[in-house]
């Protein structure tokens, strides 16, 4: 019995980073380099997102983003709003990932880049949306439509993510995968 509890997939997992079996408990090494980048990513963006409420604040105290520029204003503070978020939730995947094992693989392999395209498209289009007012101020412009598929990329991580961690380590392994 290794730290990690699992003999085979100690085993498994250092000769899929190129370890000798037996040398390390700890998971692959791909698994550490994505939660690496995912942390790298989600401490870096919440920086970015963080930054940028404390300026929305300051020119919302200045009235610069007064009643006339309402729209803009409710984009902007989505775009703070959902860039915050998931950044926070990069920061838990990048904690996540060494702790599924050899069963979360696959999933990850998907999950990963639909957070990353979530990251860009959700605040992305609420920026895009605020930037580009149409019709006097009432309408938000037209890169708002990359937020519901910023949405629909979100769904689909946070439900394969659900699943990795909802697996049992050596699943993958009883069932011949």
């Amino acid at each position: 019995m290794t730290l990690w509890g699992n003999d085979a997939l100690a085993k498994e997992t250092d000769a899929a980073a190129g370890g000798k079996s037996g040398e390390s408990p700890g998971p692959g090494q791909g698994a550490l380099r994505a939660a690496r980048r995912h942390l790298r990513w989600g401490w870096w963006s919440l920086l970015f997102f963080l930054t940028l409420g404390m300026v929305l604040e300051v020119l919302i105290g200045f009235r610069y983003l007064g009643e006339v520029q309402e729209m803009r204003r409710t984009m902007w503070r989505l775009t703070h709003a959902h860039g915050t978020l998931l950044s926070l939730v990069h920061i838990a995947w990048g904690a996540t990932l060494p702790l599924l094992g050899r069963s979360g693989l696959r999933l990850r392999v998907v999950a990963s880049p639909c957070l990353y395209a979530a990251s860009i498209a959700l605040p992305g289009g609420f920026a895009l949306g605020g930037a580009f007012i149409k019709r006097g101020g009432v309408e938000p412009g037209i890169g708002v439509v990359l937020v519901p598929v910023g949405g629909a990329v979100l769904f689909v991580a946070v439900l394969l993510a659900a699943i990795a961690a909802s697996r049992r380590v050596g699943d993958d392994e009883k069932r011949g995968n």
